[in-house]
């Protein structure tokens, strides 16, 4: 039965590749035209657009997005959501689930991508990890994104995990933005994504459910850089321990 569970994998993951070929030709043009406003407009309205194409491209491909913990956000306040990392499903996931605007950070070439470019100048930080210059320049425009009262997603692993451990260790560029900015961290923990993505499988896919839940948000008004590592262990120990407690059911 395996070769007919590869071959169902590889036509729901075309469905779902037409799916989002057609609904985004739908949302291009008005999407393009919000980026030209001037920000922080340009991105809220671009987020809200972004939302409700997911509400509607996330149902057509049978992968429900179910959120808990959405009144952690308070409307005023911007956050530096950190997230875990399993598949590249985690950004509709996100981008569903997130009740304002966001912005994430993003490799610079993207910028490059047909079609793609438009969305992610807008809705990202753009870096190129390579030149300490645009490193620095990342970091400033964060800074700004979140003056703006515009909330920073970041992946704190970096990269996917593929490994079987419920987190890989963090990067330290999350929590140094928030003790530098004294902005609460919000944490949130993805179920199933893999499920829907297997790690190590090229154009293969299976519809899933999907669970997002938003932790309680951690306070640093009163953090410096020397409390860098006890935050960063911190925030690790609530999302492990929150997966684990899950991890039978969803993970």
């Amino acid at each position: 039965m395996k070769w007919l569970t590869n071959l169902l994998a590889r036509l729901y993951a075309t469905y779902a590749l037409i799916v989002f070929i057609c609904t985004m030709l739908i949302m291009l043009l008005p999407m393009w035209l919000v980026s030209l406003l001037p920000g922080p407009r340009n991105i809220r309205y671009f987020m809200t657009l972004g939302r409700a194409w997911m509400h509607v491209y996330m149902p057509l491909i049978f992968c429900p997005v179910r959120v808990k913990g959405k009144a952690y956000f308070d409307s005023d306040q911007p956050y530096i959501i950190v997230c875990n990392h399993n598949s590249m499903m985690d950004v509709p996931t996100t981008t569903y689930a997130i009740p304002a605007a966001s912005k994430s950070l993003a490799k610079e070439e993207m910028k490059k991508a047909p079609i793609f470019g438009i969305m992610y100048k807008v809705g990202s930080v753009l870096v190129n990890r390579h030149d300490p210059e645009s490193r620095k320049r990342s970091v400033a425009e964060m800074k700004e994104v979140l003056s703006d009262g515009v909330h920073m997603l970041l992946y704190p692993e970096g990269t996917r995990n593929k490994t079987d451990d419920p987190l890989k260790s963090f990067y330290d560029g999350a929590f140094t933005l928030a003790i530098e900015t004294h902005k609460p961290i919000l944490p949130a923990v993805i179920f199933n994504t893999r499920k829907i993505m297997p790690p190590g499988k090229v154009f293969y896919a299976l519809p899933h459910a999907i669970d997002i839940h938003f932790l309680a948000p951690v306070d640093t008004t009163a953090l410096t850089s020397a409390d860098l590592e006890s935050l960063k262990e911190r925030v690790f120990k609530t999302m492990w321990e929150h997966i684990e407690q899950h991890w039978k059911q969803k993970a």
